[in-house]
């Protein structure tokens, strides 16, 4: 049976140190327990441009909307205890595309 690909939604702005730990911590915590594959692409956006530069965080919104729509994704797992503003657009992208949405908090 071929493993889930699950899109990690999690809130980043804030504590965004205190964030990024908790993301890598479900990361390995799935990883782990070998049952999905978890996937989270926006780490690689946050460490590499600026969240607070308007012009670069739409250059990381258009990655992740283009891997929303490349069909890989197969579910969307909310988490951090909030939606934030983010979340709000993958959230939009996983409904218009059918994408199940599973509220982890």
């Amino acid at each position: 049976m071929k493993k889930q690909i699950i899109y990690i939604a999690h809130p980043i702005s804030g504590d965004v140190n205190e964030n990024l730990k908790s993301i890598k911590n479900i990361y390995r915590y799935l990883s782990l327990k070998n049952k999905v594959i978890p996937f989270i692409p926006y780490i690689a956006t946050i460490e590499s441009l600026n969240d607070n530069n308007q012009k670069e965080r739409l250059i990381g919104f258009s990655h992740n909307e283009a891997i929303f729509k490349s069909g890989i994704i197969d579910q969307l797992w909310l988490y951090g205890g909030i939606i934030s503003e983010g979340m709000k657009i993958e959230i939009e992208w996983a409904n218009d595309l059918g994408i199940p949405i599973i509220t982890k908090f």
